[in-house]
């Protein structure tokens, strides 16, 4: 008998009827408050979120992660200005993990975090308000209450900090989705270990533990395993749009860089192109792009010298904790094609 998918023990919920619910979801305005690390996924994730006229973006929070907080805050300044967006507020937030350790995507977003494609034209700091992003995602938490829903794509620092500062903050939102972790305990960083999570696993373990918000994960498996076909990205990239040839323009260094056969190892599923920060955003848009979920317990591993940063997923309820997170198994990949499409429109 299928269960609803928020109730109940879970094992899996396949959710073939959402579609129905999304004239109802259009009605209302999603308020989203959005923690990045801008790297090129990234930057495709805010420009779906934007593309979407019933969507609000309260605030962008930037963390260190793909590149420098600077870097991130710079490239969502791009990306608002191409958008035609830069009256959302961009706020500066945390420049290192909790431990002060260094971990970048230099490699695969390029140095800059964009694709090394620098804009000579491009919005300054300047631009950037004076509050810090901890105290914003606060702020603007309290002043939404039970209305804001939170995606966060980049490493959990600035939410891990923010419950710390008000434990109450979780609480107030509507939502937390997530893009990190893993369930298979592979890893694209360290042997066991999703880039997000291993870039700061204290604050990853926080955020598990004290947001008992409905809180949605789109891991690093998932995302593999819901690839998009390569031949995708010509007419995508291709549409006669200043969003479009922006996009191409960043993307290229990381399109070169997914097809090297160093890559290729890290992926499972086939071939395709991954925009693993989209995923999380598409689901926290619209509901009915997920299609099957699972809902379990879950931490972080913080002192296995090969497993520190891996996501543990509780199946036998040994951690005797009541909350649980959905995560996320499949999405309906034609909708999040037609997503994708449109944010570059």
């Amino acid at each position: 008998m299928q269960q609803n998918c928020f109730s109940g023990d879970l094992k899996a919920h396949k959710l073939p009827h959402r579609h129905q619910n999304r004239t109802s979801e259009k009605k209302m305005v999603k308020k989203l408050l959005v923690d990045v690390d801008c790297g090129v996924d990234d930057a495709q994730a805010i420009m779906l979120a934007l593309a979407d006229p019933d969507v609000q973006i309260l605030g962008i929070t930037c963390v260190r992660g793909n590149t420098s907080v600077d870097n991130v805050c710079k490239n969502v300044l791009r990306v608002l200005k191409v958008c035609q967006r830069l009256k959302i507020p961009v706020f500066r937030g945390a420049s290192s993990s909790l431990l002060n350790e260094s971990l970048n995507a230099s490699h695969f977003h390029g140095k800059d975090g964009l694709g090394e494609a620098p804009d000579p034209e491009a919005p300054g700091l300047e631009h950037v308000q004076k509050e810090g992003a901890v105290q914003a995602m606060i702020r603007i938490t309290t002043e939404h209450a039970g209305q804001v829903t939170l995606v966060a794509t980049g490493p959990l620092t600035n939410l891990a900090l923010a419950v710390k500062i008000d434990p109450s903050f979780p609480q107030k939102l509507k939502g937390l989705y997530i893009m990190g972790g893993n369930t298979d305990s592979r890893g694209n960083t360290t042997v066991c270990g999703e880039f997000n999570f291993t870039a700061d696993p204290e604050a990853a373990y926080i955020v598990l533990n004290d947001y008992l918000c409905k809180t949605y994960l789109a891991t690093w498996e998932f995302t593999c395993m819901n690839k998009i076909p390569w031949e995708f990205c010509d007419p995508w990239l291709d549409q006669n749009s200043e969003k479009a040839r922006f996009m191409k323009k960043i993307f290229c260094y990381s399109m070169e860089m997914a097809k090297q056969p160093r890559f290729q190892k890290e992926m499972v599923g086939g071939d395709g192109f991954i925009s693993c920060d989209s995923y999380a955003m598409a689901a926290a848009i619209d509901s009915s792009v997920i299609t099957e979920l699972e809902e379990w317990p879950v931490s972080v591993e913080l002192s296995g010298k090969l497993t520190r940063g891996m996501m543990v997923l509780d199946k036998l309820g040994l951690l005797q904790k009541e909350h649980k997170a959905f995560i996320i198994k499949k999405c309906d990949l034609e909708k999040f094609k037609s997503m994708m499409m449109t944010a570059l429109k």
